[in-house]
């Protein structure tokens, strides 16, 4: 006679809590620290109920109360779960996925790219279905200020750390390669502001590409990812669109990564 089947599912009271007690870390993550009365009312639920959820976060000290009258924050023992994670949230192996969609969207090549010393280094790539693509740029080293990805990742550095990088001269690719440090720092301006950068055959002759920034959990762009293509086909009448695209592909990479658009952006 077959053994009855047991059913292991939690109750659904139990269930509702755990997704409210998510819910609790999620508003902490997102605004740093709350009280009581600010977390029951996102809950929409009695004051009661999220004193109880809190207190069963405290106990396992994933929230913690530094005075007896201060609100609460995310506690160390965030840290032991995140610290069980880290080595999996490595950049390639997360941004390679949204690479191969953004490939798939727009038909071009896309790649995440790194900075290393003075250059960009592409990391991870795919490839669109079209006959004529680029190069395999993987591990390529590309310059900063005539490229997509480089110039994402100068527009986001420190001004110390930008006045280092443009000290000296910089070359000139093709005739539309930006030379003038001031006409590459108010490029720069113009790319933190909107979130995304473009190169119109800067480096190399008939080749235009778009890029925007990837964050790391604590706001900080670690790297920049980028469609390019052919001038015939990434026309410059499509850069909007791509440039909507990748911003997408950056949002997504970067919310792989642990990163939430709420708290205050680090560079």
């Amino acid at each position: 006679m077959p053994e009855r089947e047991t059913d292991l599912s939690p109750p659904a009271g139990s269930v509702q809590s755990v997704d409210r007690a998510v819910r609790v870390l999620e508003i902490l993550a997102r605004e740093g620290e709350a009280g009581t009365t600010e977390i029951a009312r996102e809950l929409k639920v009695h004051n009661s109920t999220a004193s109880r959820l809190i207190a069963a976060l405290v106990g396992h000290d994933l929230v913690e109360q530094p005075g007896p009258r201060s609100k609460y924050r995310l506690g160390v023992g965030m840290l032991r779960l995140a610290g069980a994670t880290a080595s999996r949230l490595d950049l390639t192996t997360q941004a390679q996925p949204v690479c191969d969609a953004l490939a798939a969207e727009l038909d071009e090549t896309t790649n995440v790219a790194i900075l290393s010393g003075d250059v960009a280094v592409n990391v991870c790539q795919a490839q669109g279905s079209t006959h004529v693509a680029t190069q395999n740029w993987i591990g390529q080293r590309t310059v900063l200020h005539a490229t997509s990805s480089g110039k994402v990742l100068l527009a986001y550095l420190c001004d110390d750390e930008l006045d280092h990088m443009l000290n000296g001269r910089l070359d000139k690719f093709t005739p539309r390669t930006l030379s003038s440090t001031k006409q590459l720092r108010q490029e720069l301006r113009c790319i933190r502001d909107r979130g995304w950068a473009y190169a119109i055959e800067e480096y190399e002759e008939g080749l235009n590409a778009v890029a925007a920034p990837i964050r790391a959990h604590d706001g900080t762009v670690v790297a920049a990812i980028s469609a390019s293509g052919p001038a015939y086909r990434l026309s410059e009448e499509r850069i909007p669109h791509a440039c909507e695209a990748v911003s997408r592909a950056g949002a997504e990479v970067s919310r792989r990564l642990g990163y939430h658009p709420g708290r205050s952006d680090a560079g």
